[in-house]
């Protein structure tokens, strides 16, 4: 996971009662929209290019049938440029304005939900509706507990995004090996370390709105970057639990 908060003083999680404070509930409300309208956009474009034969064929390979066969070469440059831009932005936005880090995380956005076709193409809309309210159920339970915790969670995540880049191996190796087993294994590992991210990366957005004090201009920045955060471990957690609950066409 990419550290957009770099730029920023790192922060303890606070271990005060700071539940009822209006500028940090407004705060995180403001970051709760933006992963919201952000889920609603992807969810659009993932059906309209999942369902529009015109946009499809640009990105998929279907059969008759319109069951999903592959992607295209354009399908592959979408799936993998949030992943450039995010690696991009790592190291050219380290000044990053309210303005730019919006343009990005709507970049990331839409793209991501183009590729999330693939997923209305392999799974049935009768298991993708419930999948979805489940990983919002669960997304809601972890970031308030996240939020209401005064147990330092730091240690925990970094933890956890050393398991993602384990994730990351695992899945380009079973690539190869075609494991159910691992691939199992892979799934739940997954839904562990992405709730776990949840929670994490809620407390640190509750501490770092404190250490941003009054400047505007950053936390406009820390809450584009907190939504695309919280964003990316939605998606994330939803994709891994779709293995489970998920029916394929």
């Amino acid at each position: 996971m990419t550290d957009f908060n770099r730029d920023f003083p790192r922060a303890a999680p606070a271990t005060g009662d700071m539940a009822l404070d209006p500028g940090l509930r407004s705060f995180m409300i403001g970051v709760y929209n933006k992963v919201a309208l952000g889920l609603v956009l992807s969810g659009a474009i993932a059906y309209a290019t999942a369902s529009v034969p015109a946009v499809r064929d640009l990105l998929f390979v279907v059969d008759g049938a319109g069951r999903l066969r592959g992607m295209t070469v354009l399908g592959m440059i979408v799936a993998f440029a949030p992943l450039v831009i995010l690696l991009g932005a790592a190291f050219a936005m380290r000044n990053a304005s309210p303005r730019s880090s919006g343009i990005l995380y709507w970049s990331i956005v839409s793209l991501m939900g183009a590729s999330l076709g693939v997923l209305v193409l392999t799974y049935t809309g009768q298991s993708i509706a419930p999948t979805f309210f489940v990983t919002a159920a669960a997304f809601g339970g972890l970031s308030l507990f996240g939020y209401t915790t005064k147990r330092d969670l730091t240690p925990i995540g970094s933890f956890l995004i050393v398991g993602v880049f384990g994730l990351i191996i695992a899945s380009i190796v079973n690539m190869f090996l075609r494991s159910d087993a691992m691939a199992f294994v892979i799934g739940a590992a997954g839904v562990l370390i992405f709730s776990g991210l949840i929670a994490y990366d809620t407390q640190r957005l509750k501490a770092l709105y404190y250490e941003l004090g009054a400047d505007e201009g950053a936390r406009g920045v820390a809450t584009n970057f907190g939504a695309l955060t919280l964003y990316i471990n939605f998606i994330n957690l939803f994709q891994f639990l779709l293995r489970f609950m998920g029916q394929r066409r």
